[in-house]
């Protein structure tokens, strides 16, 4: 299987054996960031530095300054990492070192933009604004993230994309300091603790037959259970037990409306922009999903069917022992097109790049055509050592 290791530009700027150590490790392609969020970063085999701090989200390539002008909220440009256009410089030594590089772009989660323009974010039940968690539900940002994918996608050189958080976002966030761990809120919980009631959204609920102030009333009644310590159950049924299946159907009808129409609408927007660079015949759109559509975050929640007749595929989170990979890749199991398998392989944030092997193999067994590595850059060089020996024998 067609095997990528995620990496950031720093990783390969101002490194000049970062490229064929990323090729030694037997993959053929790289999923390179283009447009990510704020992070601290590791870089422990950087000649140079050993802390990336990038404080803010940003393009880690210019801007065009047509597309953006007199327009806000627009990108912005990155300090961190030496150089006008650190994605091209990384994409150009990859290239070089035989590697086929796909572009990875983050967009509804972006804390600078909640920061700089407030109205932007979601606002939960009890009035409180996420700023790390854009709604998308918004006009301007469908606006903005729809043409961020299009820039941010189609980079000079790169074959595909991969679009991360494209849906919606919510509660759940590495934070800096986060110190929300004193009740356990659950999946149910997590997803009317994520559930938003700005302008739009209220607009939104009252087209699919919901009082907004009654939802937002009976969000916050279903809540309360919960702060005393009362677990509800698991997935969607914890949702239906805490909101009632009418109440809870209603706001997802909403969502998925509101998701559908941004990723059918940035998968358009990159396709229309790869048209027109030189050499991208059969560019590559793919989101990372899972399919459980209540769900937000990083890999968004989709319905199967609606997004593999957008997209080419979707990249799912399959690490975890086999009921965790069953759960991602089933629901995909009876559809067409490309499904990534994406493993962590950093020991110390949870990956197990030791049984890679032997989980790639029920994977595939499961349906996934690819495999996505998290993340070459990050990880220890015994990390590496056991993916690249990995690697060898799967291809052997």
């Amino acid at each position: 299987m067609k095997t990528s290791a995620f990496l950031y530009p720093w990783d390969v700027v101002g490194d000049p054996d970062a490229a064929a150590r990323i090729a030694d490790l037997g993959v053929q392609q790289v999923t390179l960031a283009s447009a990510y969020h704020s992070t601290r970063a590791l870089t422990p085999r950087h000649p140079a530095t050993r802390i990336v701090t990038a404080s803010y989200a940003a393009v880690l390539y210019p801007p065009d300054e047509k597309r953006w002008a007199g327009r806000e909220p627009a990108p912005r440009r990155q300090k961190w990492t030496p150089g006008e256009d650190p994605w091209g410089v990384a994409a150009e030594a990859l290239s070089d070192a035989g590697l086929e590089v796909h572009s990875w772009v983050v967009l509804a989660h972006n804390s600078r933009l909640g920061e700089e323009f407030p109205r932007t974010s979601v606002v939960n039940a009890y009035g409180d604004r996420y700023p790390w968690a854009p709604c998308i539900a918004r006009p301007e940002v469908r606006t903005h993230l729809v043409d961020l994918a299009a820039e941010a996608a189609t980079r000079p050189g790169a074959r595909g994309t991969e679009l991360e958080s494209c849906g919606w976002y919510g509660f759940a966030h590495l934070h800096g300091h986060d110190k929300v761990q004193g009740v356990t809120l659950g999946e149910a919980a997590q997803y009317l603790m994520s559930l938003c009631f700005c302008a739009a959204c209220a607009a939104g609920y009252a087209r699919h037959g919901l009082d907004p102030d009654g939802a937002r009333a009976a969000v916050r009644r279903a809540l309360e259970p919960v702060w005393t310590g009362v677990e509800p159950a698991s997935g969607w049924a914890g949702v239906e037990e805490l909101l009632g299946a009418g109440t809870a159907a209603a706001t997802l009808g909403w969502r998925r409306e509101v998701a559908h129409g941004l990723q059918g609408a940035a998968v358009d927007a990159v396709r229309e922009a790869a048209a027109g660079t030189p050499g991208e015949e059969g560019f590559q759109v793919l989101l990372h999903a899972d399919p459980a559509f209540h769900r937000t975050g990083a890999n968004v929640g989709v319905d199967p069917a609606h997004i593999l007749s957008v997209a080419d595929g979707v990249v799912l989170p399959c690490t975890g022992g086999d009921a965790a990979r069953e759960a991602v890749l089933g629901p995909f199991a009876d559809h067409r097109g490309v499904l990534a398998a994406n493993f962590g392989v950093v020991s110390g944030m949870g990956g197990s790049p030791a049984t890679l092997e032997r989980d790639a193999a029920h994977a595939a067994s499961l349906g996934a055509t690819e495999l996505r590595l998290y993340h070459a850059g990050l990880a220890s060089d015994a990390d590496l050592a056991a993916v690249s020996g990995a690697l060898g024998r799967i291809a052997g």
